[in-house]
């Protein structure tokens, strides 16, 4: 239960896809008596750490109104909380973040429904004293008030591979574990565990100063790079359409940007030339440093570049049908993993559809990681082996076929939705649609195709770090690709395609060296990319099976081919048009197959689609 802070005097004084850990080791405040300190609550009441004498110990936890790791923990501080509070332990919640108001923080306790006190750390006195960096982040003080644990709450969920990770189960309840051991008297066996989490939002300890200012630099950078995604109801967690959003991240922007994590894209720019290269350039990370680096200088009000206009709403226009993957809302909870969810929508299609667009669009963009729509046939059949007609995930656009081009879907055809959920820290619904934009058949001149190759019988070693699977593809007419998306799950580490040409050369397609599951991207080609006839396609992948890997959800498993988290997928899609085909003629131009191609999965050369069987006998 919460209990009502009394006044007393004080005394002593990014995030989403932070990789980071707790802070240096070496400065632990391990064994550091923390003074007594007094600050508000929600309600505007003054609450001190000496309000808490009868307790044996006390658990300050930093946390954040918008960090999605921070979210993710609420329940889990809430319930331990409750199991600890008949021991004679206290939980403070303590909220550092100079862009987090007590209206905001009040918010965030009634959605997360914690029972224990939430404070609002001005000027960051109190995670200044105890030494504390990001959130969540805990500390376990002893009944003399002497730090005796530091770190992470438990090792289920994490911001290690980017926007984060969630194992199927917990193994080590870190504070749970320190909070035993200290109310029995005993050293805590790990005093100091490294914590995944966003940067507080620190006030400046600098003066502003210097030419780089938001105004004239960083606001253009944010419009330009960030505001697509982080405004109010896109996809990223919280907003930077304004100087006190994005000064409140600016340690987190820093971090973020500086490793290459955000923007999303991780193609290595020696291979291939991509029309949605999302990358920073040196200017813009120099521009962002500097200002960080010098107090994130505001500047003047008339230097602000004009307000850019984004599309609101379908971003392919309105849609000529909308399908909902069911009636009623599917509800995530507020904790753990989530089966991949299916659903089978008729969209009443009694003859064949031409499909120049299609958008997939969460229901609640706050717990759907990601949509894939494939198609059906009639006579029903592995929805894979026919592939998708559009899909939603971190980083994926609208699917829009290039003008005289379009997906041909067979009469009676059935939508299969995949979806894929990642709980918040409170109970919520989504009812997810895919709006589809039909082309006039007359006006296609060429079918656009979807295909993979990939290996389905792979067997990755428990603990191994570097399991590699390899498959190919031929080409048995001339092909032009338009774009690349590699696919595997948490143990994902990297991702190759290579092409080898009739002459005997070779060329990297795409090269994905630090492959991360929470951003499925597909690398676009700034100019379709020719495949010659007889032109093989080589996908090449490595898989962390080892302990190493924080997203891991068990090194000690034999992994194999499965459709959820916790197993994995080997597959190189890809989109291509025949340059020689013209519908519009009524005939292909000299191409004499369009009948599929045989995608060869390693080590077992099997087919992925009925039309190249049928084309291989």
């Amino acid at each position: 239960m919460g209990r009502i802070c009394t006044g007393a005097l004080a005394a002593a004084i990014v995030c989403w896809a932070s990789l980071g850990h707790a802070a240096d080791t070496a400065k632990t405040p391990i064994g550091k008596k923390v003074e007594n300190f007094s600050l508000p609550d929600v309600h505007g009441k003054s609450c001190s750490l000496d309000d808490y004498k009868k307790d044996k110990v006390v658990v300050l936890a930093f946390l954040g109104t918008e960090c999605p790791l921070a979210k993710s923990y609420a329940p889990r501080l809430r319930d331990l909380a409750a199991e600890f509070e008949k021991q004679g332990v206290a939980f403070i919640g303590i909220d550092a973040n100079q862009q987090d108001s007590l209206t905001e923080i009040g918010a965030f306790a009634r959605t997360s429904e914690v029972k224990f006190p939430m404070l609002k750390d001005n000027n960051n006195q109190v995670a200044d004293l105890v030494g504390a960096v990001r959130t969540p982040e805990v500390f376990v003080l002893d009944r003399d008030r002497v730090v005796r644990y530091w770190g992470r709450i438990d090792d289920q969920y994490g911001l290690s591979t980017g926007s984060g990770y969630a194992k199927p189960k917990l193994s080590e309840r870190n504070l749970a574990d320190a909070l035993t051991e200290v109310l029995a008297g005993k050293p805590v066996s790990h005093p100091v565990v490294k914590a995944d989490g966003c940067f507080i939002g620190r006030v400046s300890k600098v003066d502003p100063h210097g030419d780089v200012t938001y105004t004239k630099h960083v606001a253009r950078i944010m419009q330009d790079r960030c505001v697509e995604c982080h405004r109010k109801g896109e996809i990223a967690p919280f907003s930077l359409t304004s100087f006190d959003e994005v000064v409140g991240w600016a340690e987190t922007i820093r971090e973020v940007t500086s490793e290459g994590r955000m923007p999303p894209w991780f193609a290595n720019p020696e291979h291939g030339h991509f029309s949605n290269d999302a990358r920073l350039s040196k200017d813009e990370k120099q521009l962002l440093n500097t200002w960080v680096d010098n107090g994130c200088p505001k500047g003047d009000a008339k230097d602000m570049p004009p307000a850019k206009h984004y599309v609101e709403g379908w971003q392919i226009g309105q849609p000529d049908q909308v399908f909902y993957m069911r009636d009623k809302p599917f509800t995530v909870p507020a904790e753990g993993v989530v089966d991949y969810q299916f659903y089978t929508v008729d969209p009443g299609w009694t003859e064949d559809k031409w499909i120049q667009a299609t958008e997939s669009r969460p229901g609640n963009r706050a717990v759907v990681h990601h949509i894939i729509v494939f198609v059906q046939p009639k006579e029903g059949g592995d929805v894979f082996a026919r592939g998708g007609i559009g899909g939603y995930a971190p980083g994926t656009p609208p699917n829009i076929s290039p003008p005289g081009t379009a997906i041909k879907v067979p009469a009676n055809s059935r939508l299969v939705f995949q979806l894929h959920y990642t709980p918040n820290g409170t109970e919520q619904d989504d009812r997810s649609m895919i709006g589809v934009k039909f082309a006039d058949p007359k006006t296609v001149k060429q079918a656009v195709r979807g295909a993979l190759v990939g290996d389905m019988a792979f067997k990755i070693p428990p603990g191994d770090a570097n399991y590699e699977v390899k498959a190919k593809h031929l080409f048995l007419k001339d092909t032009l690709l338009l774009n690349l998306t590699p696919h595997m799950h948490l143990r994902g580490k990297d991702f190759k395609y290579e092409a080898e040409y009739p002459d005997g050369t070779r060329e990297v397609l795409l090269d994905v060296p630090n492959y991360d599951f929470n951003w499925q991207i597909r690398y676009m080609f700034t100019e379709p990319k020719l495949m010659p006839k007889g032109t093989r396609m080589y996908c090449t992948a490595h898989f962390n099976n080892s302990a190493d890997n924080l997203a891991n959800p068990d090194p000690k498993d034999t992994v194999t081919f499965g459709e959820q988290t916790w197993e994995e997928m080997m597959f190189g899609f890809y989109t291509s048009i025949d340059p020689k085909q013209d519908l519009t003629a009524g005939k292909l131009a000299g191409s004499e197959l369009d009948k599929g191609e045989i995608n060869g999965f390693a080590g077992e050369g099997t087919v992925t689609n009925a039309d190249a069987a049928k084309e291989k006998n």
